[in-house]
């Protein structure tokens, strides 16, 4: 029996879920290779991420399902909060307030047409 769709996971990826999810927004439904010609004109940190995951489901989805890349579109995108490093930035009055430092999980699912 033939599989009907792939995906890749990307676990505790150093950006912020809600950076992550302005550009997922971008490319939710389109097809792969629309998806990553309209990722290579967007100035965001979290594109770099994004299209190593797009090409890993790709892949995925052509090697180990023997699917047509021509025919894949992105069928799922999102991202879900990973592990908060905790860091402390010294403050006055020998005080100290918190910084979360915010990661995150991002899948994909592609599927084919």
């Amino acid at each position: 029996m033939k599989a009907t769709q792939a995906q890749a996971i990307a676990a505790s990826v150093r950006v912020t879920p809600r950076k992550i999810r302005l550009v997922i927004d971008l490319v939710r439904g389109k097809a792969v290779k629309e998806a990553l010609g309209i990722l290579a004109n967007v100035n965001k940190s979290a594109t770099t991420p994004v299209v190593k995951l797009i090409q890993s489901a790709a892949a995925n989805a052509v090697n180990n399902h023997e699917m047509t890349e021509a025919k894949l579109y992105i069928a799922e995108i999102y991202a879900n909060d990973g592990p908060r490093l905790k860091r402390f930035l010294p403050r006055a009055k020998g005080s100290a307030s918190s910084i979360l430092k915010r990661t995150s999980h991002i899948t994909c699912v592609v599927k084919e047409k």
